[in-house]
């Protein structure tokens, strides 16, 4: 009897859970499990903006693979996929291919940048570990050349498309950040400007306006400027140029305006919004009952019809959704139907500083950073238990 082929591509947050939720519950020989990962680490999306801006060490973000995934249950394999081909069953890697008999994509997000003219070419994304580190030894650089090159603004000038989730968090991470590296280069500190651009008529949407406010007025008085309500319109390597006309000198400009699905869905001809295919309620591919979507790959939708935000939080329950749903395909049972649960959605605005909302309870300050914390702590239990925590918990600030 040949044994089923279950193939997971990407250890994103869906993926990995899925991994992680089959290795605990599949029984000996009753399926062969392979992950495909593009590197040997899972990264903690939500908090590349920390080593990004540098107030955190690349460690703290990076969970090796083979420290929470049993290589005896769950094949690891390291690769970059090329290509998916859901008629043949196979998908394409650089260096070979697999086959499966049930497929899970959690390929992730790439950046949306909306047709903006130079972006791709000029502006730096919060994307990857390689991402961040290039990030922050840009910004390092560009301080340490100020002096040398006549002290031109535009080498202080750091500016931050988008003022979404990563947006804030990583401008409340930079403008931490600020008085030590002023220091370490010999800069005052009122030479250097941080800037947030948003196309929306707000910051940080679906918060409430009180927490919005509260979280503008923290960072304000960092130093952070905003410039709400205006879409940029071109980007060179010289800075940005507004859609009003205003044009900024700066040799920074780092955008986190939004993410669409990974291209090779399209490529593979699944239907698709944005790159995000719009799964059914189990969480598979429209016309494919061996092929699951999960996390930034897919789109979901409320009662009400609108699609819910691209989160790790629905990424992690996907995963477990997932995980049951493939076991109860191995065993001939019936799928269950895929409901987000929001538990509580939260900020940080620095590194002791945040707002959020946990059921009707708004926090702000000191407790939604603590409350953030919990959260973090909560996600590495989930991956590799109580071991995990105590390694890398204490790296979170």
């Amino acid at each position: 009897m040949t044994v089923p082929k279950v193939l997971i591509l990407g250890a994103g947050y869906g993926g990995l859970m899925t991994a992680i939720h089959l290795q605990r519950d599949i029984q000996y020989n009753e399926a062969e499990v392979t992950l495909v990962n593009k590197h040997n680490y899972h990264y903690m999306t939500t908090h590349l903006h920390e080593p990004a801006a540098g107030t955190a060490p690349q460690e703290a973000v990076k969970v090796n693979i083979d420290e929470i995934i049993n290589t005896d249950l769950i094949h690891f394999r390291k690769g970059t996929v090329e290509a998916i081909d859901p008629k043949e069953k196979r998908v394409i890697l650089h260096d070979g291919e697999l086959h499966y008999d049930y497929l899970v994509i959690a390929l992730g997000s790439e950046p949306e940048t909306f047709g903006i003219q130079g972006l791709r070419e000029y502006a730096f994304g919060i994307t990857s570990l390689n991402a961040v580190r290039t990030i922050r030894e840009h910004i390092e650089y560009t301080f340490s050349r100020y002096h040398e090159e006549g002290e031109q603004e535009s080498y202080l000038t750091i500016v931050v498309g988008g003022a979404g989730f990563t947006g804030i968090e990583f401008v409340g991470e930079l403008a931490d950040r600020m008085p030590d590296l002023c220091r370490q280069f010999d800069i005052p500190r009122e030479k250097v400007r941080i800037i947030s651009v948003e196309a929306a008529p707000t910051v940080l949407p679906g918060f409430d306006k009180e927490l919005v406010e509260y979280a503008m007025e923290r960072l304000q008085a960092k130093g952070v400027e905003f410039r709400i309500n205006t879409p940029i319109k071109s980007c060179t390597a010289e800075g940005i140029e507004l859609a009003n006309g205003e044009n900024i000198l700066s040799k920074t400009v780092i955008w986190t305006g939004g993410v669409r699905g990974n291209h090779l869905l399209e490529e593979a001809g699944f239907e698709t919004v944005r790159g995000r295919v719009k799964v059914d309620p189990a969480l598979r591919a429209p016309g494919y009952e061996d092929v699951f979507v999960i996390g930034d790959a897919s789109v979901v939708f409320t009662k009400e019809g609108r699609p819910y935000p691209p989160t790790a939080q629905i990424a992690t329950q996907q995963g477990e959704n997932c995980a049951k749903n493939l076991l109860s395909l191995l065993r001939g049972g019936t799928l269950e139907e895929f409901t987000p649960s929001i538990q509580g959605t939260l900020a940080s605005l620095g590194r002791s500083d945040g707002i959020g909302v946990v059921g009707k309870i708004r926090l702000k300050g000191g407790s939604a950073r603590l409350m953030k914390k919990a959260s973090d702590l909560r996600y590495l239990y989930k991956l590799g238990g109580v071991s995990l925590v105590l390694k890398k918990g204490r790296l979170f600030g």
